[in-house]
């Protein structure tokens, strides 16, 4: 007799009864199931079963319902947010993670190859083998890792222990950052009791980036009037434009101060991939923290971040966990003879804020162990070239408008026909085309505001998506506009074809 009514067996079955579905799926055929929402929903809706349907149910709405009506995220076409699907094999990756190495750690080769996966990543954005970090549940937990080590640094320098003690002695303390910047930073800083207000926006200048000046003047202006300077931000690759910010100059103005510098790359951390755009991120073995995403760039399923911090004792003791005696581990080192759940495994729960939480690397491990350094480099690489070529179309045609020269693989542009000049009807006008060329399924990028204006923003990160895709984003706007009216035959046709 079983000892629970839930199946602990049958796991290639069950699974052999859904790869036909996702198999189907990651064809991306037909209409886009999102407009069946009405559908699913009545059908999945329902109250709390008292007694189990069982496997065969549940599966089979997996298969009918949850896979049939997928996002498509990873289509080619689709380049409308900062994360897509993963690529195969770090989904697979995360699967035998799942049912073999659920406890991050405890000696299981899911837990070596996962601190493994960790040196790998740091090395691939060019941080030094001294850096310590741990594998997050995304940037925003990165990003909170990185200040958290921050707040512990500007504690110390003043003699006392922020984890420990509290905040009291801690006056007004800021953060400073572009206004730019992403807005999980202001989380970050209300999480960490800074408050959110102990956020300064530091104004951008023409070329979007921190105005120096302004962080200069306000570092000096704060500490005289009392207040405690914790960290500066910077952005490399904002998500908005892509723009990198300066961040060996503002490392400078920072450490001559003895404030600390975070850079959040959550986005645009892989960027430094690109021996093109390399040179904007400077000397990253000299900053204090980084926040990185595998699971956007790098294609691994979604949940997956990584912070890294330069002084890893400031790290741990920002995050210490305190001791438990249920599960005090042993040493590391028992050997083969021993019980596995004698040995702990590698890694420093002290570097990390969850406790409890799958070996997340493996995933990473898997996706560079596939394609190697050279494999991702190429990535970024072409992602950055789509970003460009829509660039070029944009320039090229006298109804388009570029909003933001791309850094990355973000390109901002607009509809502007010639004899619309006014600002209010050209946002109305580009996110009426947004909508119709999303509706369409084709291209599916996302938007934003560039100097206040309206923008069709396609990021592009997709595994799955080439230079064709990013000519089709153009000819899918292209074709909307001129179903609208907004642009004639004539302009319709004045783009050199393709």
């Amino acid at each position: 007799m079983r000892p629970d009514i839930a199946a602990t067996d049958a796991l290639a079955d069950s699974l052999a009864r859904l790869l036909p579905a996702l198999e189907s799926f990651t064809r991306f055929e037909g209409a886009d199931p999102a407009a069946r929402r009405t559908l699913w929903r009545v059908a999945l809706d329902e109250p709390l079963p008292e007694t189990g349907a069982g496997r065969e149910a549940v599966l089979e709405t997996l298969r009918s319902y949850v896979i049939a009506n997928g996002l498509r995220i990873g289509a080619p076409g689709f380049s409308g947010w900062v994360t897509t699907m993963p690529t195969t094999v770090p989904a697979v990756a995360q699967l035998a993670g799942a049912i073999t190495a659920a406890q991050r750690w405890w000696a299981t080769p899911g837990n070596f190859l996962e601190v493994l996966a960790l040196r790998w990543l740091q090395r691939l954005v060019g941080l030094p083998d001294h850096f310590e970090g741990s594998f997050t549940s995304g940037g925003a937990t990165a990003n909170l890792v990185g200040l958290a080590a921050a707040r512990q640094h500007a504690g110390e320098r003043r003699g006392f222990d922020p984890s420990l003690d509290g905040l009291q002695r801690l006056v007004e303390p800021r953060v400073y950052a572009s206004t730019e910047v992403h807005h999980v930073v202001h989380r970050a800083c209300g999480v960490l009791g800074l408050g959110r207000r102990a956020l300064r926006m530091i104004p951008v200048d023409s070329s979007r980036t921190p105005d120096l000046d302004a962080l200069e003047r306000i570092l000096d202006e704060d500490p005289a009037a009392g207040r405690t300077p914790v960290a500066v931000v910077a952005s490399a690759g904002d998500v908005n434009t892509g723009i990198v910010d300066p961040i060996d100059a503002m490392r400078e103005i920072a450490h001559a101060r003895g404030v600390w510098l975070h850079v959040d790359g959550a986005y645009g951390g892989f960027g430094v991939l690109d021996p093109r755009v390399a040179p904007l991120y400077g000397d990253l073995s000299k900053i204090d923290s980084f926040a990185v995403d595998p699971h956007k760039w790098m294609a691994v399923p979604v949940g997956c971040g990584a912070g890294f911090v330069r002084d890893g004792g400031v790290l741990a003791r920002a995050l210490t966990l305190e001791p438990a005696a249920y599960v005090e581990m042993a040493p590391t080192g028992t050997g083969d003879l021993g019980s596995p759940f004698d040995e702990r495994g590698e890694g420093n729960p002290d570097f990390s804020v969850d406790h409890s939480a799958p070996a997340r690397g493996l995933t990473v491990w898997a996706a560079l162990k596939e394609i190697g350094a050279s494999g991702m480099r190429a990535r970024v690489v072409r992602h950055n070239d789509c970003a460009r070529r829509v660039a070029a179309r944009v320039r090229e045609h006298p109804a388009l408008e570029l909003l933001a020269e791309p850094i990355l693989s973000i390109c901002c542009f607009r509809v502007k026909p010639e004899d619309v000049s006014d600002e209010d009807t050209l946002d109305a006008l580009n996110e009426r085309i947004l909508l119709r060329v999303r509706a369409r399924g084709r291209a599916i990028p996302s938007h934003t505001r560039v100097n206040g204006r309206f923008a069709i923003r396609p990021c592009f990160i997709n595994p799955r998506t080439t230079l064709a895709d990013a000519d089709a984003t153009v000819d899918e706007v292209l074709a909307v506009a001129g179903g609208l009216g907004a642009i004639g035959e004539r302009a319709l046709r004045s783009e050199s074809p393709r």
